[in-house]
């Protein structure tokens, strides 16, 4: 398995679909680095030199932002909107949706699952 940028990529599968392993790097990245660096995106990774696989990943490190530095300046900006307490900053410390989506149903993914509240007593217990 070839090994970029600390993440291993699947050696059956093409380059154009291997390098979308790297957080940061999309279909649409992964065949422009391989238009840019002439290597066939149809290929399969295992048959990449050394060579090759040195190319590309110093062509992501210097023209794209990927791995590491991509998810240090996401958290960065996320941590940004929580200090400054803007909306958007309080709904991700309250960990509700941040992007205007609806929550009196839904939104089980932020919310976590569902906490049931005992229900009211009946008319009859009233009696």
């Amino acid at each position: 398995m070839p090994r970029m940028m600390g993440v291993d990529i699947p050696n059956d599968k093409q380059v154009q679909y291997s390098l979308t392993y790297l957080y940061g790097v999309g279909l649409y990245v992964a065949r422009e680095v391989c238009e840019k660096l002439a290597i066939d995106p149809n290929r399969r990774a295992s048959d990449l030199t050394e060579e090759e696989l040195s190319r590309i990943s110093t062509m992501l490190e210097r023209d794209y932002t990927v791995e590491g530095p991509l998810r240090r300046q996401v958290t960065q900006n996320i941590s940004r909107l929580r200090e400054i307490k803007c909306y958007r900053g309080v709904r991700h410390r309250v960990g509700l949706p941040v992007r205007g989506q609806r929550t009196k149903t839904n939104a089980r993914t932020r919310k976590g699952p569902r906490k049931t509240v005992a229900g009211k007593k009946g008319v009859k217990d009233l009696k």
